[in-house]
C-alpha cells in the first residue's frame, strides 16, 4: 500500500447557521503520522472529522488528500474510512461478512471478500472469531471488528472518533496498543479525536489541540505538553500552573515547583490549601496572596522531611528557566 501522501486543511470552515464551529483551519497531517485532534466538547473536533471524512458538507475551504482536492466528493470516493464511536454493526452478519460487507456493495465475489477480510481479521487478532456474531462479543471484540471493517476499503486515512471512550479502562490502555501497533503496521494516517489528555500523550505522533473552533497548538506529545504556548492549552494538557508574574502570565508544571526551607528565601509567599499523600509523591496546592492557587508535585521523601498542612505558610520557588511565557 502507498504511504507517501499528506493530507491538508486548507482555510477549512463550517458554518451551522450563525454558528462558527470551524473556523478557517491550516493545517498538514504528515504521512504516516498518527494524530490526536485533542479538546474540550465543542471545540470542532469532531466537525473536522467528519469533514474530513465527507459526512459533514464543508462551508469554506478544500481538503486536499494526495494532492487531490476531495472536500465535494462522497465519503466513499475520497480514500478515508471511519470508525464510529458506537461501532455500528450488522447484528444478523457475522463477523467475517460484517468486515466484508462494504466489498460486497461493490459487487466483489465471495470468495475474494472473505480472503480480504480474513486478512483483516488475522490484523486485528480476531481470526478465532470470524464465524460469530457481534452479540457473541465483548466491547473490546466488537471495537476490533469495527476497526477491520473500515480498513478492509484500504483507506489512505483512517479517521476515528473517540473510539474507546465506551471501553473500560483497563481495556482502554489494552487497545491503545493495538491501534498504535495497527497504524505502524499499516503506515497510514491516522487521526483520532478524543477529550483524553492522557490517551492523546500515549498515542500520538503529533497532538492537535482546538479550542473554540481553531487550532490552539500542535506539534509532538512532548512540545505540546512540555511548553504550552496559551493559557488554555496549559491548563487543558493538566501539570501546569498558570501564574501572573511582572509581564504577563507564565506556565510552570506542577512537578518544578518546590517549597523553599528556610525563611526568607526568594519566591511566592503562599498558603497551603490542600495536602493529598499519592505514594511516591505528594500533591500540594496553595494560594497566594493575589488568589491564585498553585500546585505542587513534591517527592514524598523530602516533603515528610518537614511536613505541610493546611493552612501553613509556605514559600513557592522555582528554576527561572523552567518557566514558559504564554502568549496573550
Amino acid at each position: 500500500m502507498r504511504t507517501g501522501y499528506d493530507l491538508e486543511l486548507v482555510h477549512l470552515t463550517k458554518r451551522y447557521g450563525d454558528t462558527l464551529a470551524v473556523r478557517d483551519l491550516n493545517h498538514v497531517f504528515h504521512p504516516g503520522s498518527y494524530v490526536c485532534l485533542l479538546g474540550p466538547s465543542g471545540c470542532g473536533k469532531s466537525s473536522t472529522l467528519r469533514m474530513i471524512a465527507g459526512h459533514e458538507t464543508v462551508s469554506e475551504g478544500a481538503i486536499v488528500l494526495d494532492g487531490q482536492d476531495v472536500s465535494t466528493l462522497s465519503p466513499a470516493q475520497r480514500g478515508t474510512a471511519m470508525m464510529f464511536q458506537n461501532y455500528a454493526l450488522f447484528p444478523h452478519l457475522n463477523v467475517r461478512d460484517n468486515v466484508a460487507f462494504s466489498l460486497r456493495m461493490k459487487g466483489v465475489d465471495k470468495a475474494t471478500r472473505h480472503a480480504k477480510a480474513n486478512e483483516l481479521l488475522a490484523l486485528v487478532q480476531m481470526t478465532a472469531y470470524a464465524d460469530r456474531l457481534p452479540a457473541q462479543l465483548s466491547g473490546g471484540q466488537q471495537q476490533r471488528v469495527a476497526l477491520a471493517r473500515a480498513l478492509i476499503t484500504q483507506p489512505k486515512v483512517l479517521l476515528l472518533d473517540e473510539p474507546l471512550s465506551a471501553l473500560d479502562p483497563f481495556l482502554r490502555i489494552q487497545m491503545r496498543a493495538e491501534l498504535k501497533r495497527i497504524q505502524r503496521e499499516l503506515g497510514i494516517i491516522f487521526i483520532h479525536v478524543t477529550h483524553g489528555q492522557d490517551e492523546a500523550l500515549a498515542l500520538a505522533d503529533e497532538v492537535v489541540v482546538m479550542n473554540n473552533a481553531v487550532i490552539e497548538q500542535s506539534g509532538p506529545p512532548r512540545e505540546v505538553w512540555g511548553a504550552p504556548r496559551t493559557e488554555f492549552v496549559a491548563r487543558f494538557m493538566g501539570g501546569h500552573n498558570v501564574i501572573t508574574l511582572e509581564g504577563g502570565k507564565v506556565a510552570l508544571r506542577a512537578d518544578d515547583v518546590k517549597l523553599a526551607e528556610t525563611a526568607g528565601t526568594p519566591g511566592l509567599p503562599a498558603t497551603v490549601t490542600s495536602v493529598e499523600y499519592q505514594g511516591a509523591t505528594v500533591a500540594l496546592s496553595a494560594r497566594t496572596a493575589a488568589g491564585e492557587e498553585v500546585f505542587a508535585i513534591l517527592p514524598e521523601e523530602g516533603f515528610f522531611k518537614t511536613p505541610k498542612s493546611p493552612g501553613d505558610a509556605v514559600t513557592l520557588a522555582w528554576d527561572e528557566g523552567r518557566l514558559h511565557r504564554l502568549q496573550a
